[in-house]
């Protein structure tokens, strides 16, 4: 299960359970979170609505407008780090604001300033720009030329470069990717 924290109109997605350890890591990051925030936090607690292979898909809605959103954690992550936070794959709708299909890596780490994050879904390359521990596509083109590799593709490999030069390799499967999509377009009605 994922909890979408919102604070200040910023959405982060944080993993409330996962199959190992990460999730003890993920449900004390999340309190942390609640507790320090100096401005008023709302943590909002979507319904998931499906597990496809492994990908998750949930909604739920922003100040009366539904929000959509689906998730995965690689399933192999290599780098030379001692300590690294969340890490996941995530799209979200939001219809309302005519925002769809947005790509979304969060990496679990700082990434190092201008520096890219590289995909490769079965051989092809995409980059992503980076701001803070997070790479996003350059527009909504982008966006979705991204899903439509990951709809056909069997794997997506990230690549990224933290602040302090470690680079990360993490490997996401994309099985179950296309029946978790369509669920959320379904929650979403975007077509």
């Amino acid at each position: 299960m994922y909890v979408v924290m919102s604070m200040n109109s910023t959405s982060r997605l944080i993993s409330a359970a996962a199959p190992n350890w990460g999730f003890v890591a993920a449900a004390l990051f999340a309190v942390a979170l609640i507790t320090a925030a100096t401005s008023p936090a709302t943590a909002q607690e979507f319904k998931q609505t499906g597990t496809f292979g492994t990908w998750e898909t949930y909604s739920g809605s922003e100040k009366k407008a539904a929000v959509c959103y689906m998730g995965s954690e690689p399933r192999k992550a290599k780098g030379k780090y001692k300590r690294r936070g969340q890490t996941l794959v995530v799209i979200t709708h939001r219809p309302a604001e005519k925002s769809v299909n947005v790509v979304n890596i969060q990496a679990g780490y700082t990434y190092l300033k201008d520096s890219p994050a590289q995909l490769t879904i079965d051989g092809a390359t995409f980059e992503m720009f980076t701001d803070g521990g997070n790479a996003w596509a350059a527009d909504a083109k982008s966006d979705a030329a991204l899903v439509r590799a990951m709809r056909a593709g069997s794997t997506l490999i990230v690549q990224g470069m933290s602040s302090r030069g470690t680079v990360t390799t993490d490997t996401y499967s994309l099985r179950g990717f296309s029946k978790a999509h369509n669920t959320l377009n379904r929650a979403c009605k975007v077509k």
